[in-house]
């Protein structure tokens, strides 16, 4: 793990800050840059004669050639047969044949990639940052004499803290003073506001809402729930499995054959020049360009049309997933209540309820007050005068419209269920008093996307998908109700971070594996998977977290992502493949002498310039990418 930056605040264990170390593959690939463009410049810019001008590719060949040199002897000792080894073999042969600058270009796509590679995974400490940046540094500890500020690190279980409007919750704890709802999504993935009254547990991490309250410490800092997640998420990235690069797949069979073929072709003949023939034209170029090239195209057509790839090897994985992992809240659905149901006593119309609803609920901060407005709005309602709107703790809201009194109320806080009222059923209700009769049970549930149907259906028949499975943090009734809804059979409901690691985990064992998600609840999981695609930019934590972000929140976008993976991953290989043959071909030529090192020289670079031109296509736009 990245070491702990000792300047940051100290606000206890569990939001330690991290930062990412450099690389020294980052160092040697600067400094061959500088020492390429140095060389150039002094032997066209200035004229300065050859023996001058490659000062600076010695510099590059001796301080950043060797270590790189060693690090791959270590990996053939450890029998790892990559491209980058051949690469290695390829520096040797440039050194021995005079061509310094082809050696140092090779030091420099060595080190680049290296780099590139180390950043992409090391992922966590950034995800990790995020998660501490977002908790605050200090609480307000209630006494006699008002509020003091004390640090977290500080906080004892019993101690009475005070959580004003728009805070953080600092630590896990239970409600004593205050009445209000807090916003919990970032743990169960639940888009409504949970109301908050004496005696309610509250949750370290929640967001609080207009009304301050007071609460009583039940756990330490270091124990609470945002703690907890920090320490799966830690896990995640421990136990990730690194897989194998397209190029180092290639490169397992190729070098030792490049090599064999060099040998065999020296020992025919007993000419040296034959192996260095061989190895001139076998330099794995097409593995060490043309994929990276295939790569930044497809970065690029990513970037042009929204998603930001953040760990560009997703691009060669994300189409060979498959299973598809998938959130509710604020993924499938809009993350916000919807009224589906109006289910109205004998003797009332729905208008005529929720005209009255509606008109009451203009006061109201409750969670479900904004579906019922916007209800009466889409059906063209008009909104009547209030008079004494009140809403007191368990009485629910009341008001006087049109001189009737209307209270509207939750099942569970009437003393007697009225005569008509229907069964509890899933999603979320509320029960309406016109007059004191019973008039209706208003039900709600989150709005799924209109697209989220026309997505879910195409995964298996356009892009293979053996399981599609539903995951949420959100209740099993609602779960289910919306897995019909979209024709999903596998759902996993009421999952806390630590479960839907463990879930995605479990199916990674089976098949690679995509997971899309959108909240902090989500990013332990999106570590874990093969693949993690965030859902939207509201998170930075969840965008840290992911291989790719798709900023518009659109499922069309994620489809997109999927068709570009693919794309890119064809040429690629298309490239890269093409390459070797071509090379294959070149080698068996140079071994029987028909290809002297210069002419074998000139080959490989007309068989580099096709594959980069190949893998060039992948960054030209395409009309439609989506495909449902």
């Amino acid at each position: 793990m990245p070491a702990q930056d000792a300047a940051a605040p100290a606000a206890g264990p569990q939001i330690a800050r991290f930062r990412l170390s450099t690389p020294k593959e980052a160092y040697i690939a600067v400094l061959s840059l500088a020492c390429i463009a140095a060389s150039l410049a002094l032997r066209y810019a200035w004229g300065a004669a050859p023996l001058f001008s490659a000062i600076p590719l010695y510099i590059t060949l001796i301080a950043g050639g060797v270590p790189l040199l060693i690090d791959l002897g270590e990996k053939l000792l450890a029998r790892e047969f990559g491209s980058d080894l051949l690469a290695g073999v390829s520096v040797i042969t440039a050194i021995l044949l005079g061509e310094y600058l082809v050696g140092a270009i090779v030091v420099l796509m060595l080190a680049g990639g290296a780099a590139l590679e180390h950043y992409a995974t090391r992922r966590a400490s950034a995800v990790l940052d995020a998660l501490a940046r977002r908790m605050p540094t200090a609480a307000h500890r209630k006494t006699s004499a008002g509020m003091t500020d004390i640090a977290l690190a500080d906080i004892v279980i019993g101690e009475t803290l005070v959580v004003l409007p728009n805070e953080i919750c600092p630590v896990d704890g239970t409600v004593v003073s205050g009445h209000g709802s807090m916003d919990e999504s970032y743990l169960t993935g639940e888009p409504f506001e949970i109301s908050k009254t004496p005696g309610s547990a509250v949750l370290s991490g929640a967001v609080n809402g207009e009304s301050a309250i007071v609460i009583v410490a039940s756990h330490l800092p270091v124990d609470s729930r945002y703690a907890k997640i920090m320490e799966v998420m830690r896990a995640s990235e421990q136990n990730r499995t690194r897989l194998r690069r397209a190029g180092d797949r290639i490169g397992a069979w190729y070098t030792p054959l490049a090599v064999a073929v060099a040998a065999a072709g020296w020992l025919a003949s007993g000419h040296a020049e034959r192996f260095l023939a061989v190895m001139v034209i076998a330099t794995p170029c097409p593995l060490l360009i043309a994929i990276p090239v295939a790569v930044i195209g497809g970065i690029s057509l990513a970037a042009r049309r929204g998603i930001v790839i953040k760990n560009p090897a997703m691009l060669e994985q994300i189409d060979t997933c498959r299973t598809i992992i998938l959130d509710k809240t604020g993924t499938l659905t809009y993350g916000r209540p919807s009224l589906t149901d109006i289910l109205c006593a004998p003797g009332f119309e729905s208008d005529q309820v929720l005209g009255a609803a509606a008109s009451v609920e203009v006061y109201s901060r409750h969670p479900l007050a904004g579906a019922i407005v916007r209800a009466a709005q889409e059906r063209g309602l008009p909104l009547e005068p209030v008079n004494l709107a009140t809403e007191r703790p368990g009485e629910g809201l009341r008001g006087i419209v049109a001189g009737r009194a209307v209270r509207i109320t939750g099942r569970s806080k009437l003393a007697q269920l009225p005569s008509g009222l229907p069964r509890a059923a899933e999603g979320l209700e509320c029960v309406v008093f016109l007059d004191n009769q019973y008039a209706a049970a208003l039900r709600f549930h989150d709005e799924p996307r209109s697209e989220s149907h026309s997505f879910v259906q195409h995964l298996s028949p356009r892009h293979r998908a053996g399981k599609v499975i539903l995951l949420s943090g959100d209740r099993e009734h609602e779960v289910e109700y919306f897995a019909r809804t979209l024709g999903i059979v596998l759902t996993h409901a009421g999952k806390s971070p630590e479960d839907k690691v463990a879930i995605v985990r479990e199916e990674a064992a089976q098949a690679r594996t995509l997971y899309v998600g959108d909240g902090i609840n989500d990013a332990p999981a999106m570590m874990a998977a093969t693949v993690g695609v965030a859902f939207g930019k509201d998170s930075d934590i969840t965008a840290e977290a992911a291989d790719a972000v798709v900023l518009e929140p659109s499922l069309a976008k994620v489809d997109e992502l999927m068709h570009i993976g693919r794309r890119m991953r064809g040429i690629a290989l298309q490239s890269a493949l093409g390459g070797m043959g071509l090379s294959l071909i070149g080698m068996g030529a140079a071994a029987a002498g028909y290809l002297p090192p210069i002419a074998g020289a000139v080959a490989q670079e007309v068989i580099d310039l096709a594959a980069v031109l190949n893998a060039v296509r992948v960054a030209l736009p395409e009309r439609d990418l989506t495909d449902f």
